[in-house]
């Protein structure tokens, strides 16, 4: 029907490629609307979708861009190379020499220092089904032997980190600030003693699940067994407290995520999540629990693979965990696997969005628990998919950027960079120091 009142002539024009309001979906049309409402509606964050991600320019980088990515450096809080090294290279470095350009992986020497990356946490990542096999330990360990012999390797690029002051240290003499993650209490097999184990041979952090719910913590991903944390999860939530060791809470059930909230003294991660008001996947933090990260001090670092940031793409891999615990079980040998699922990923093809929809991310967090409480946690060599324009770890200042074309200021730009994960570290270790 054609109105016959004619459209405000003071009024801007909104148009929206696609708008969403308390789940009906509208697309493609123009309303002229008072200036106060458009701004309102143009800047009301994942409830109204108001840039379609095909429609927003790719990013250019800038001489500004560069000088103020310069100016700070990358602290990344997830990549999966050593898995990567393990399963596509036999875990040698002769057979894939990260010195030289490795197109395969997302990860090699020379794209890091274009990335300008100054320090990160390599995921000592193993499969959950580990734990049912009794071999969790033992492969974790390996995967930490295999970044130790990176680090023996190339020590001109590389050192290990312990500490913040460490990190701050090892970037300001060029090299890589090189820390270990646990991507999942199963690398415990249910022992305090095995993640203090652990702790001492340099593991930072220690995701508390990861696709799986164990004995003693809850999965985003999996049936719940303890509605959280049992008291077992508890002891060890403390544990890593007194160890000033990060506590994880990617992959963890929204009960998980809340019990250790509420229990832990020291400020805690995610890794590598990102927004779920922005995209409805398990794997995401919700609106509710972004205040509690402010008020515990914590970081959420934000994932970049199009199933968890790109809204169509999390509605597709909603059940990506259960369809990889059935193919695990159907193929365990690894590269069975990867066919089976590289096939299982055709089958039910998904966007893998853009640059922009992970910036959004970034924005959506840094609105909601504040700019001191966002980073970056990629998953580099973790994921089957990537965004446009974040192919690899030498793409970062297009984050930086895009930032910049958002309006950030440089200060805050550093913060995301590395300045807040940096800040966790370091009152992680005062609290350490209390007990």
């Amino acid at each position: 029907m054609n109105s016959s009142c004619p459209l405000h002539p003071s009024f801007p024009f909104v148009h929206f490629a696609a708008l969403t309001l308390r789940g009906f979906a509208l697309k493609g049309f123009t309303v002229a609307l008072p200036l106060g409402i458009a701004l309102a509606l143009l800047a009301s964050g994942p409830l109204i979708q108001a840039q379609d991600a095909a429609l927003r320019k790719p990013v250019t980088l800038t001489e500004e861009g560069r000088k103020v990515h310069a100016a700070t450096f990358v602290f990344d809080g997830h990549n999966d190379l050593p898995w990567e090294m393990r399963t596509k290279a036999g875990s040698s470095f002769d057979k894939r020499d990260i010195r030289q350009p490795q197109r395969a992986m997302h990860t090699d020497i020379p794209r890091l220092k274009q990335g300008n990356v100054g320090a990160q946490f390599w995921s000592v990542y193993v499969p959950a089904d580990t734990a049912k096999k009794g071999t969790a330990l033992q492969q974790t360990l390996e995967q930490i032997e295999l970044v130790q012999e990176m680090l023996r390797r190339y020590p001109d690029v590389f050192e290990q980190a312990r500490t913040a002051a460490d990190v701050e240290r090892i970037q300001k003499g060029g090299k890589i600030a090189s820390l270990i993650g646990v991507e999942g209490g199963h690398s415990i097999e249910n022992s305090i003693e095995n993640l203090r184990r652990l702790h001492k041979l340099g593991a930072g952090y220690m995701t508390l699940t990861h696709s799986d719910t164990l004995a003693w913590a809850d999965s985003a991903t999996d049936a719940g067994k303890s509605q959280g944390l049992s008291p077992l999860g508890e002891e060890i939530v403390r544990e890593m407290n007194c160890l000033g060791m990060l506590v994880d809470l990617s992959h963890v059930s929204d009960e998980t995520m809340q019990d250790a909230l509420r229990i832990s003294r020291a400020p805690i991660i995610y890794s590598h999540s990102s927004a779920r008001a922005i995209a409805r996947h398990p794997r995401n933090v919700p609106d509710d629990f972004l205040p509690l990260v402010k008020q515990n001090g914590g970081v959420v670092m934000v994932n970049f693979f199009p199933g968890f940031v790109v809204p169509k793409a999390a509605e597709v891999m909603a059940q990506m965990f259960d369809v990889r615990r059935e193919l695990r079980a159907k193929f365990p040998k690894e590269e069975d696997y990867d066919r089976e699922l590289k096939r299982w990923e055709v089958a039910n093809p998904y966007p893998v969005g853009s640059i922009h929809d992970v910036v959004d991310h970034i924005e959506h967090i840094a609105k909601v628990a504040g700019v001191d409480h966002v980073g970056i946690g990629s998953d580099y060599d973790g994921i089957t998919k990537v965004p446009a324009q974040l192919e690899d770890v030498s793409t970062y200042p297009l984050i930086t950027q895009e930032l910049l074309n958002r309006g950030w200021k440089g200060e805050d730009i550093a913060k995301l960079m590395s300045g807040n994960i940096l800040r966790v570290m370091k009152r992680a270790e005062e609290v350490a120091k209390e007990k």
